[in-house]
């Protein structure tokens, strides 16, 4: 399970703001109209991945070269 290893987790969470930052890309009205409740947390993981793009893609670069070459 991903929330017992912690780098799992990471890896996780960046997917799901990358993949929630791409759907609301394509079809923003699938996640605007859910901005609080439990399906808020794709909208702000949408938000996160929109206005923190350079930290997210650094991330995800430094996840990925450490899923490669680390483990």
């Amino acid at each position: 399970s991903a929330i017992f290893n912690f780098q799992s987790l990471l890896t996780v969470i960046l997917l799901l703001i990358c993949t929630c930052a791409y759907i609301r890309s394509l079809a923003p009205s699938l996640l605007d109209k859910n901005k609080t409740g439990l399906l808020g947390i794709f909208w702000k993981c949408a938000r996160i991945g929109e206005r923190k793009s350079p930290y997210v893609a650094v991330c995800c670069v430094v996840m990925a070269f450490s899923i490669l070459f680390l483990q």
